[in-house]
């Protein structure tokens, strides 16, 4: 595999356009920005985004299910129970963005706080190990940051989400903006 790897070629800079890279991330860091502003609107809006794909998903699942006639009729009806369950998830976040916000902050909750846990029980058997102590504390504001997101739960399902997304945004925006002006100091 390291082989294929190696032989994979990548375009040349020659065809690339600086000044499209800097536009495009310029637009993502506005729309950060704004995402940023309104993070209750943002994470709302993704919820609504996420009912709709699942929707999407279950409705090609129940078609799917039923287009292969040739399989036993009990797993012709468990992919189209599965591909129900998938819209009726979809209908309910749309129809309770807010709700679906919070169980998924609930959820990340939970993992942030196994994660933490994990992490500084892996560091704490492992003192013997220059670096466990950096592990440790990494695990310690892991589970912190669970806990947190756990206690202030309502509150934090509502803008958690949609400042992940600003985040995400913001950082793809500047990085865009900054190959876009690698390119153009390259002279491509």
């Amino acid at each position: 595999m390291s082989d294929s790897f190696n032989t994979l070629r990548f375009p040349s800079p020659q065809g690339l356009k600086p000044g499209w890279f800097i536009g495009f991330g310029a637009f993502l860091i506005i729309l950060g920005i704004l995402a940023a502003l309104d993070a209750i609107t943002t994470t709302l809006t993704s919820m609504v985004i996420l009912g709709v794909l699942m929707i999407i998903g279950g409705v090609a699942q129940v078609m799917q299910s039923f287009a292969h006639r040739g399989l036993p009729v009990p797993n012709q009806w468990l992919s189209g129970l599965i591909g129900g369950l998938y819209i009726l998830g979809g209908l309910l976040l749309i129809e309770e963005p807010a709700t679906g916000s919070i169980f998924l902050t609930a959820i990340l909750a939970g993992c942030l706080i196994f994660a933490g846990l994990a992490r500084t029980f892996w560091a704490g058997g492992h003192r013997n190990n220059r670096s466990w102590l950096a592990l440790a504390i990494s695990g310690l504001v892991t589970l912190i940051i669970g806990i947190m997101l756990y206690m202030t739960l309502p509150w934090s399902g509502l803008w958690l989400i949609g400042m992940f997304i600003a985040v995400e945004l913001l950082m793809a925006g500047v990085a865009t903006v900054l190959f876009g002006l690698s390119l153009r100091n390259d002279g491509v």
